[in-house]
């Protein structure tokens, strides 16, 4: 038989930390990576240079968009910020999830 008590809620301040945690996350990280990909110089590959991919518009944008991404997650000066700003887009959607489980817990048991 399930029990009728409903779980006690967090303490506001528990959201409020979280969310301020999550604003530093984001806004601690984003000069770091937006320096980080001024300043990339990425190393130059090979197969950019081959005629079939320079004679393609399609093959040329796909390779090179390829080699950009892999060539800036290979920058630690990029990819640590952005672990750490993406990590902090988890936690976000991770509260909103408690946050709208709290408050339908609260109009529910309003209701009962």
């Amino acid at each position: 038989m399930p029990s009728s008590v409903a779980p006690p809620h967090p303490p506001a301040i528990n959201y409020v930390a979280g969310f301020l945690l999550v604003g530093i996350a984001w806004g601690l990280t984003t000069p770091f990576i937006r320096r980080a990909a001024k300043t990339h110089d990425p190393p130059a590959h090979p197969l950019l240079e081959r005629e079939d991919v320079k004679a393609s518009w399609l093959k040329n944008k796909i390779y090179g968009m390829f080699f950009a991404i892999v060539d800036l997650l290979r920058n630690p000066g990029y990819a640590v910020p952005l672990l750490i700003n993406l990590t902090g887009s988890v936690w976000f959607f991770l509260l909103i999830g408690q946050a709208g489980e709290s408050t339908y817990r609260s109009y529910v048991d309003i209701g009962d």
